[in-house]
């Protein structure tokens, strides 16, 4: 069982939601992701979503794109980021999710990144770019490993789709929000409260919710019917404003800002 299945079958158990965070690798370095990550485990904080830089994340929003840009600058990619989470895990068990689009993986080489992703303690694999259709070769490795594979229903998702997703999809399904790229918003669409509970009939994964949300309102509104939320670009832009300072002090500040956003979905 991976770290994501027993995540979700505990949360079920007690009736909870989860909060789990997206971080780019290397923004503003990689030293100071093992930083927030470990912030992230000290604040309850129930799983990271790793992203690996990449020059054309045509799924992101301007601010994962600029802090995308700012990891590449440091120089961080595939080979360095899997050691910085070997690192961590010496000292933390949060389970990591690595969000990458499928040419850093080609150029990695699949099976060996399922590997070294075994090896190394990251618990699950989301490729944005590579429909579960194409996905033959890495999920057949992955679930050797008890690596979670990670798909994405979105609201343009033909419902004959749904259970290609679901069958191909362990850990939870990647429920996206609203239709374009990543981004905080203020509020969501009032038609996504039914989706996912049209969703809910189709599948017992559990539902988590990413792109969008920003605050406790969309945290609070999200968890009344998924199993938890993904923030990203509100965190990210919160480590831009926090910029030039020292590690230290970047990884409590986000911390801060997160904690009112963890309480909310916790509280559900």
């Amino acid at each position: 069982m991976s770290r994501f299945d027993t995540l979700y079958k505990t949360a079920r158990e007690r009736g909870r939601k989860t909060f789990n965070a997206y971080l780019c690798a290397g923004d503003p370095d990689l030293h100071t992701t093992e930083l927030l990550i470990k912030e992230c485990d000290r604040r309850g904080v129930d799983s990271i979503e790793l992203g690996v830089p990449f020059s054309d994340p045509v799924a992101d929003g301007p601010v994962i794109q600029q802090a995308a840009q700012r990891a590449l600058e440091q120089g961080a990619s595939l080979p360095k980021i899997i050691p910085m989470v070997a690192r961590l895990r010496n000292e933390s068990s949060i389970p990591i999710a690595l969000m990458s689009y499928y040419n850093p993986i080609h150029r990695y080489g699949v099976e060996k990144l399922v590997a070294d992703a075994a090896d190394t303690g990251i618990d699950g694999l989301i490729i944005p770019d590579l429909p579960p259709e194409e996905a033959d070769d890495l999920i057949s490795q992955a679930r050797k490993l008890d690596i979670s594979t990670i798909f994405f229903i979105a609201p343009t998702t033909k419902p004959e789709r749904v259970p290609v997703i679901g069958s191909s999809s362990t850990g939870f399904i990647y429920c996206v929000s609203v239709t374009g790229i990543t981004g905080a918003r203020n509020t969501l669409p009032p038609e996504l409260h039914d989706s996912l509970l049209r969703l809910r009939k189709a599948t017992s994964l559990p539902l988590v919710v990413g792109f969008g949300i920003s605050n406790v309102e969309t945290v609070r509104m999200m968890c009344e019917v998924a199993d938890g939320v993904i923030v990203g670009s509100a965190i990210c832009r919160e480590i831009e404003r926090h910029l030039g300072r020292k590690p230290e002090e970047i990884a409590k500040a986000v911390g801060e800002f997160m904690q009112p956003l963890i309480d909310a979905a916790h509280a559900q």
